[in-house]
Protein backbone atom coordinates (compact mmCIF):
# COMPACT_ATOMS: atom_id res chain seq x y z
CA UNK A 1 0.00 0.00 0.00
CA UNK A 2 1.34 3.43 -0.96
CA UNK A 3 1.93 5.76 1.97
CA UNK A 4 0.51 9.25 1.44
CA UNK A 5 1.38 12.21 3.65
CA UNK A 6 -0.51 15.50 3.54
CA UNK A 7 1.01 18.77 4.70
CA UNK A 8 -1.74 21.09 5.93
CA UNK A 9 -4.96 20.44 7.83
CA UNK A 10 -7.13 23.00 6.08
CA UNK A 11 -9.97 22.42 3.62
CA UNK A 12 -7.68 21.07 0.89
CA UNK A 13 -5.84 18.69 3.18
CA UNK A 14 -8.89 17.35 5.00
CA UNK A 15 -10.97 16.87 1.85
CA UNK A 16 -8.06 15.10 0.17
CA UNK A 17 -7.68 12.75 3.14
CA UNK A 18 -11.38 11.88 2.93
CA UNK A 19 -11.24 11.34 -0.84
CA UNK A 20 -8.17 9.10 -0.56
CA UNK A 21 -9.81 7.21 2.29
CA UNK A 22 -12.56 6.21 -0.12
CA UNK A 23 -9.86 4.48 -2.19
CA UNK A 24 -8.55 2.54 0.78
CA UNK A 25 -5.60 4.78 1.62
CA UNK A 26 -5.02 6.16 5.12
CA UNK A 27 -3.02 9.36 4.69
CA UNK A 28 -1.35 11.09 7.61
CA UNK A 29 -1.86 14.85 7.93
CA UNK A 30 0.74 17.14 9.48
CA UNK A 31 -0.66 20.48 10.62
CA UNK A 32 1.48 23.40 11.81
CA UNK A 33 -1.06 24.72 14.32
CA UNK A 34 -0.78 23.30 17.85
CA UNK A 35 -4.57 22.86 18.03
CA UNK A 36 -7.48 22.76 15.61
CA UNK A 37 -9.53 25.76 16.73
CA UNK A 38 -12.61 27.25 15.03
CA UNK A 39 -11.14 30.02 12.88
CA UNK A 40 -12.08 32.08 9.86
CA UNK A 41 -15.29 33.60 8.63
CA UNK A 42 -17.78 32.68 5.93
CA UNK A 43 -17.25 31.20 2.52
CA UNK A 44 -19.20 30.09 -0.52
CA UNK A 45 -19.62 26.48 -1.57
CA UNK A 46 -20.68 26.87 -5.17
CA UNK A 47 -22.35 24.12 -7.15
CA UNK A 48 -19.00 22.76 -8.34
CA UNK A 49 -17.85 22.22 -4.74
CA UNK A 50 -21.14 20.54 -3.79
CA UNK A 51 -20.79 18.22 -6.80
CA UNK A 52 -17.30 17.33 -5.59
CA UNK A 53 -18.63 16.52 -2.12
CA UNK A 54 -21.32 14.37 -3.77
CA UNK A 55 -18.58 12.49 -5.61
CA UNK A 56 -16.92 11.45 -2.34
CA UNK A 57 -20.21 10.84 -0.54
CA UNK A 58 -20.28 13.60 2.08
CA UNK A 59 -22.50 16.27 0.50
CA UNK A 60 -25.51 15.59 2.74
CA UNK A 61 -23.51 16.41 5.88
CA UNK A 62 -22.14 19.61 4.37
CA UNK A 63 -25.49 20.77 3.03
CA UNK A 64 -27.12 20.32 6.45
CA UNK A 65 -24.63 22.72 8.00
CA UNK A 66 -24.82 25.38 5.27
CA UNK A 67 -27.39 27.81 3.93
CA UNK A 68 -28.86 27.78 0.46
CA UNK A 69 -27.86 30.84 -1.58
CA UNK A 70 -30.71 32.08 -3.77
CA UNK A 71 -29.05 34.96 -5.57
CA UNK A 72 -26.14 37.36 -5.65
CA UNK A 73 -26.39 41.08 -6.38
CA UNK A 74 -23.86 43.84 -6.97
CA UNK A 75 -25.07 47.23 -5.72
CA UNK A 76 -23.84 50.81 -5.76
CA UNK A 77 -23.38 52.94 -2.62
CA UNK A 78 -27.06 53.90 -2.62
CA UNK A 79 -28.17 50.28 -2.83
CA UNK A 80 -29.22 50.39 -6.49
CA UNK A 81 -28.76 47.11 -8.33
CA UNK A 82 -25.95 47.00 -10.89
CA UNK A 83 -26.41 43.32 -11.66
CA UNK A 84 -28.26 40.40 -10.11
CA UNK A 85 -27.67 36.70 -10.69
CA UNK A 86 -30.25 34.06 -9.85
CA UNK A 87 -27.75 31.45 -8.74
CA UNK A 88 -30.41 28.80 -8.11
CA UNK A 89 -31.72 29.01 -11.66
CA UNK A 90 -28.22 28.51 -13.04
CA UNK A 91 -27.22 25.76 -10.63
CA UNK A 92 -30.37 23.71 -11.37
CA UNK A 93 -28.83 22.94 -14.75
CA UNK A 94 -26.05 21.14 -12.92
CA UNK A 95 -28.16 19.20 -10.44
CA UNK A 96 -27.16 20.99 -7.26
CA UNK A 97 -27.32 24.37 -5.53
CA UNK A 98 -24.97 26.96 -4.06
CA UNK A 99 -24.48 27.27 -0.32
CA UNK A 100 -22.77 29.50 2.19
CA UNK A 101 -21.12 28.16 5.32
CA UNK A 102 -18.95 29.28 8.21
CA UNK A 103 -15.42 28.10 7.57
CA UNK A 104 -15.08 26.60 11.04
CA UNK A 105 -18.34 24.67 10.59
CA UNK A 106 -17.07 23.20 7.33
CA UNK A 107 -13.79 22.35 9.01
CA UNK A 108 -15.55 20.48 11.81
CA UNK A 109 -17.75 18.62 9.33
CA UNK A 110 -14.69 17.44 7.40
CA UNK A 111 -12.90 16.40 10.58
CA UNK A 112 -15.84 14.18 11.51
CA UNK A 113 -14.90 11.86 8.63
CA UNK A 114 -11.33 11.36 9.82
CA UNK A 115 -9.70 9.55 12.70
CA UNK A 116 -7.87 11.73 15.23
CA UNK A 117 -4.81 9.49 14.87
CA UNK A 118 -4.48 10.60 11.23
CA UNK A 119 -3.76 14.22 12.22
CA UNK A 120 -0.50 15.25 13.88
CA UNK A 121 -0.53 18.81 15.23
CA UNK A 122 2.24 21.29 15.90
CA UNK A 123 4.39 20.09 12.99
CA UNK A 124 5.37 22.78 10.49
CA UNK A 125 7.00 21.39 7.36
CA UNK A 126 9.79 23.59 6.04
CA UNK A 127 11.35 21.41 3.34
CA UNK A 128 11.15 18.18 1.37
CA UNK A 129 13.67 16.05 -0.50
CA UNK A 130 12.91 13.30 -2.98
CA UNK A 131 14.84 10.13 -2.18
CA UNK A 132 15.01 6.61 -3.67
CA UNK A 133 12.46 5.63 -1.01
CA UNK A 134 10.00 8.45 -1.75
CA UNK A 135 10.02 11.86 -0.06
CA UNK A 136 11.75 12.98 3.15
CA UNK A 137 9.94 15.84 4.89
CA UNK A 138 11.78 18.20 7.24
CA UNK A 139 10.03 20.04 10.09
CA UNK A 140 10.99 23.22 11.90
CA UNK A 141 11.51 21.29 15.15
CA UNK A 142 14.42 19.41 13.55
CA UNK A 143 12.53 16.15 12.96
CA UNK A 144 11.99 14.27 9.69
CA UNK A 145 9.29 12.07 8.20
CA UNK A 146 9.70 9.55 5.38
CA UNK A 147 6.77 8.88 3.06
CA UNK A 148 6.12 7.40 -0.37
CA UNK A 149 4.14 10.36 -1.71
CA UNK A 150 3.74 13.91 -0.42
CA UNK A 151 0.71 16.16 -0.95
CA UNK A 152 1.53 19.79 -0.11
CA UNK A 153 -1.60 21.69 0.93
CA UNK A 154 -0.28 24.16 3.48
CA UNK A 155 -1.48 27.37 1.89
CA UNK A 156 -0.24 30.38 0.00
CA UNK A 157 2.90 30.75 2.14
CA UNK A 158 3.97 27.11 1.69
CA UNK A 159 7.71 26.74 2.44
CA UNK A 160 7.93 23.59 0.33
CA UNK A 161 6.46 25.36 -2.72
CA UNK A 162 8.97 28.17 -2.18
CA UNK A 163 11.75 25.57 -2.11
CA UNK A 164 10.56 24.00 -5.37
CA UNK A 165 9.69 27.26 -7.13
CA UNK A 166 11.71 30.12 -5.57
CA UNK A 167 9.96 32.76 -7.71
CA UNK A 168 6.48 31.77 -6.53
CA UNK A 169 6.10 34.55 -3.98
CA UNK A 170 2.56 35.61 -3.01
CA UNK A 171 1.54 38.80 -4.82
CA UNK A 172 -0.45 41.63 -3.25
CA UNK A 173 -3.77 42.43 -4.94
CA UNK A 174 -3.74 46.13 -3.99
CA UNK A 175 -6.39 46.11 -1.26
CA UNK A 176 -6.84 45.07 2.33
CA UNK A 177 -9.84 43.37 3.94
CA UNK A 178 -11.74 43.11 7.22
CA UNK A 179 -14.13 40.24 7.92
CA UNK A 180 -16.48 39.20 10.70
CA UNK A 181 -19.39 36.91 11.50
CA UNK A 182 -22.18 38.51 13.53
CA UNK A 183 -25.76 37.93 14.62
CA UNK A 184 -27.87 38.72 11.57
CA UNK A 185 -31.30 38.19 13.12
CA UNK A 186 -33.83 40.86 12.19
CA UNK A 187 -31.87 42.06 9.16
CA UNK A 188 -33.93 39.76 6.92
CA UNK A 189 -31.17 39.22 4.36
CA UNK A 190 -31.97 36.38 1.98
CA UNK A 191 -29.41 37.04 -0.75
CA UNK A 192 -25.68 37.67 -0.86
CA UNK A 193 -24.55 41.06 -2.11
CA UNK A 194 -21.54 43.26 -2.71
CA UNK A 195 -21.67 47.03 -2.64
CA UNK A 196 -19.10 48.69 -4.89
CA UNK A 197 -18.32 52.25 -3.84
CA UNK A 198 -15.48 54.70 -4.29
CA UNK A 199 -14.35 54.31 -0.66
CA UNK A 200 -14.32 50.55 -0.80
CA UNK A 201 -16.39 47.45 -1.18
CA UNK A 202 -18.70 45.75 1.35
CA UNK A 203 -20.04 42.21 1.04
CA UNK A 204 -22.95 40.71 3.00
CA UNK A 205 -23.39 36.92 3.04
CA UNK A 206 -26.17 35.24 5.07
CA UNK A 207 -25.16 32.04 6.86
CA UNK A 208 -27.14 29.36 8.65
CA UNK A 209 -28.60 29.93 12.14
CA UNK A 210 -29.27 33.65 11.60
CA UNK A 211 -25.57 34.42 11.29
CA UNK A 212 -24.22 36.98 8.84
CA UNK A 213 -20.74 37.04 7.33
CA UNK A 214 -19.57 40.43 6.10
CA UNK A 215 -16.35 41.72 4.59
CA UNK A 216 -15.02 45.14 3.63
CA UNK A 217 -12.17 45.83 1.18
CA UNK A 218 -10.27 49.11 0.86
CA UNK A 219 -7.43 50.02 -1.52
CA UNK A 220 -4.20 50.26 0.46
CA UNK A 221 -0.46 49.74 0.40
CA UNK A 222 0.68 46.31 1.54
CA UNK A 223 1.01 45.85 5.31
CA UNK A 224 -0.24 49.36 6.00
CA UNK A 225 0.11 50.01 9.77
CA UNK A 226 -2.80 52.46 9.80
CA UNK A 227 -5.24 49.89 8.48
CA UNK A 228 -3.77 47.23 10.76
CA UNK A 229 -5.01 49.37 13.68
CA UNK A 230 -8.49 49.99 12.21
CA UNK A 231 -11.40 49.53 14.61
CA UNK A 232 -15.09 49.09 13.90
CA UNK A 233 -15.53 52.83 14.47
CA UNK A 234 -12.90 53.53 11.80
CA UNK A 235 -14.81 51.28 9.41
CA UNK A 236 -18.07 53.10 10.19
CA UNK A 237 -16.41 56.36 9.20
CA UNK A 238 -14.84 54.78 6.11
CA UNK A 239 -18.23 53.60 4.84
CA UNK A 240 -20.37 56.46 6.12
CA UNK A 241 -23.24 57.12 3.72
CA UNK A 242 -23.39 53.59 2.33
CA UNK A 243 -26.89 52.15 2.08
CA UNK A 244 -28.72 50.11 4.72
CA UNK A 245 -28.13 47.66 6.29
CA UNK A 246 -24.36 48.32 6.12
CA UNK A 247 -24.45 50.86 9.02
CA UNK A 248 -26.49 48.41 11.11
CA UNK A 249 -24.12 45.54 10.30
CA UNK A 250 -21.11 47.56 11.43
CA UNK A 251 -22.95 48.71 14.55
CA UNK A 252 -23.48 45.06 15.53
CA UNK A 253 -19.81 44.21 15.14
CA UNK A 254 -17.34 44.27 18.01
CA UNK A 255 -13.65 44.95 17.59
CA UNK A 256 -12.80 41.47 18.86
CA UNK A 257 -14.91 40.01 16.00
CA UNK A 258 -12.72 41.60 13.32
CA UNK A 259 -10.30 39.60 11.20
CA UNK A 260 -7.93 41.62 9.04
CA UNK A 261 -5.55 40.71 6.24
CA UNK A 262 -4.17 41.99 2.97
CA UNK A 263 -5.59 40.21 -0.08
CA UNK A 264 -3.00 38.07 -1.84
CA UNK A 265 -2.86 35.47 -4.58
CA UNK A 266 -0.28 33.45 -6.50
CA UNK A 267 0.78 34.23 -10.02
CA UNK A 268 -0.19 31.06 -11.94
CA UNK A 269 2.46 28.36 -11.60
CA UNK A 270 3.76 26.39 -14.56
CA UNK A 271 3.49 23.05 -12.75
CA UNK A 272 2.02 21.32 -9.69
CA UNK A 273 3.55 17.83 -9.98
CA UNK A 274 7.13 17.03 -8.99
CA UNK A 275 7.68 13.28 -9.12
CA UNK A 276 6.29 11.89 -5.86
CA UNK A 277 5.29 15.35 -4.64
CA UNK A 278 2.18 17.33 -5.58
CA UNK A 279 1.08 20.90 -4.80
CA UNK A 280 -2.63 21.34 -4.02
CA UNK A 281 -5.10 23.98 -2.87
CA UNK A 282 -3.74 27.42 -2.01
CA UNK A 283 -0.20 26.07 -2.07
CA UNK A 284 -0.74 25.57 -5.82
CA UNK A 285 -3.25 28.16 -6.97
CA UNK A 286 -4.20 30.65 -4.26
CA UNK A 287 -6.74 33.11 -5.65
CA UNK A 288 -8.32 36.35 -4.54
CA UNK A 289 -11.83 35.81 -3.13
CA UNK A 290 -13.69 37.74 -5.83
CA UNK A 291 -15.23 34.66 -7.47
CA UNK A 292 -15.83 32.73 -4.25
CA UNK A 293 -13.76 29.87 -5.63
CA UNK A 294 -10.75 29.49 -3.32
CA UNK A 295 -12.18 26.71 -1.17
CA UNK A 296 -14.14 25.30 -4.12
CA UNK A 297 -10.99 24.75 -6.16
CA UNK A 298 -9.25 23.09 -3.21
CA UNK A 299 -12.20 20.70 -2.93
CA UNK A 300 -12.09 20.00 -6.67
CA UNK A 301 -8.38 19.20 -6.33
CA UNK A 302 -9.12 16.46 -3.81
CA UNK A 303 -11.74 14.78 -5.97
CA UNK A 304 -9.74 14.95 -9.19
CA UNK A 305 -6.63 13.57 -7.50
CA UNK A 306 -8.66 10.64 -6.15
CA UNK A 307 -10.10 10.12 -9.62
CA UNK A 308 -6.64 9.91 -11.17
CA UNK A 309 -5.35 7.58 -8.44
CA UNK A 310 -8.34 5.29 -9.04
CA UNK A 311 -7.28 5.00 -12.69
CA UNK A 312 -3.55 4.39 -12.21
CA UNK A 313 -1.37 2.78 -9.57
CA UNK A 314 1.58 4.76 -10.97
CA UNK A 315 1.35 7.65 -8.53
CA UNK A 316 3.77 10.08 -10.23
CA UNK A 317 1.82 9.53 -13.48
CA UNK A 318 -1.44 10.20 -11.63
CA UNK A 319 0.10 13.41 -10.28
CA UNK A 320 1.05 14.47 -13.84
CA UNK A 321 -2.44 13.75 -15.10
CA UNK A 322 -3.88 15.75 -12.20
CA UNK A 323 -1.65 18.64 -13.23
CA UNK A 324 -2.85 18.44 -16.83
CA UNK A 325 -6.48 18.59 -15.73
CA UNK A 326 -6.01 21.43 -13.23
CA UNK A 327 -3.61 23.95 -14.74
CA UNK A 328 -5.91 25.63 -17.28
CA UNK A 329 -8.95 25.80 -15.00
CA UNK A 330 -7.14 27.11 -11.93
CA UNK A 331 -5.14 29.62 -14.01
CA UNK A 332 -8.40 30.97 -15.46
CA UNK A 333 -9.94 31.40 -12.01
CA UNK A 334 -6.88 33.08 -10.48
CA UNK A 335 -6.52 35.61 -13.29
CA UNK A 336 -10.24 36.28 -13.75
CA UNK A 337 -10.73 36.78 -10.03
CA UNK A 338 -7.84 39.23 -9.93
CA UNK A 339 -9.35 41.27 -12.79
CA UNK A 340 -12.77 41.34 -11.09
CA UNK A 341 -11.13 42.71 -7.96
CA UNK A 342 -9.43 45.48 -9.92
CA UNK A 343 -12.76 46.52 -11.44
CA UNK A 344 -14.61 46.29 -8.11
CA UNK A 345 -12.04 48.45 -6.32
CA UNK A 346 -12.10 51.39 -8.76
CA UNK A 347 -11.93 54.73 -6.93
CA UNK A 348 -12.03 57.18 -9.86
CA UNK A 349 -15.53 58.78 -10.04
CA UNK A 350 -15.40 58.73 -13.84
CA UNK A 351 -14.26 55.12 -14.16
CA UNK A 352 -16.57 53.90 -11.40
CA UNK A 353 -19.50 55.68 -13.06
CA UNK A 354 -18.71 54.11 -16.43
CA UNK A 355 -18.38 50.70 -14.79
CA UNK A 356 -21.74 51.04 -13.08
CA UNK A 357 -23.52 52.07 -16.27
CA UNK A 358 -21.92 49.21 -18.17
CA UNK A 359 -22.91 46.66 -15.54
CA UNK A 360 -26.54 47.82 -15.67
CA UNK A 361 -26.54 47.23 -19.42
CA UNK A 362 -25.06 43.74 -19.29
CA UNK A 363 -27.55 41.00 -20.22
CA UNK A 364 -28.32 38.49 -17.47
CA UNK A 365 -27.17 35.72 -19.78
CA UNK A 366 -23.58 36.94 -19.58
CA UNK A 367 -23.41 36.35 -15.83
CA UNK A 368 -25.11 33.00 -16.24
CA UNK A 369 -22.57 31.90 -18.85
CA UNK A 370 -19.71 32.83 -16.50
CA UNK A 371 -21.28 30.76 -13.73
CA UNK A 372 -21.79 27.84 -16.08
CA UNK A 373 -18.06 27.92 -16.81
CA UNK A 374 -17.38 27.62 -13.08
CA UNK A 375 -19.93 24.89 -12.42
CA UNK A 376 -18.93 22.62 -15.32
CA UNK A 377 -16.45 20.22 -13.76
CA UNK A 378 -14.71 17.27 -15.36
CA UNK A 379 -15.69 14.54 -12.91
Amino acid sequence: MNRFTIIGGGIAGLTTAIALGRLGYRPVIFEAAPALKPLGAGLALAANAIKAFQKIGISDTIIRTGRLLDAFSILDEQGRVLTRTDSRAVSRKFGTDNFTIHRSVLHQALLSYLNDSQIILGKRAIGAEQTPDGVLVRFDDGTFHQTDHLLVADGIHSPIRQQLLPDSMPRFAGYTCWRAVIDGSGLDLKEASETWGRRGRVGLVPLADQKLYWFACVNAPAKDPRFRRFSVEDLRRQFEGYHDPIPQVLARTRNENLLWNDIMDLKPLRRYAFGNLLLMGDAAHATTPNMGQGACQAIEDAVILADELSRSKDVPEAFRRFEQRRLKRTHYIVETSRRIGQVAQLESPVLAGLRNRLFRLLPAGMNERRLETLYQVDF
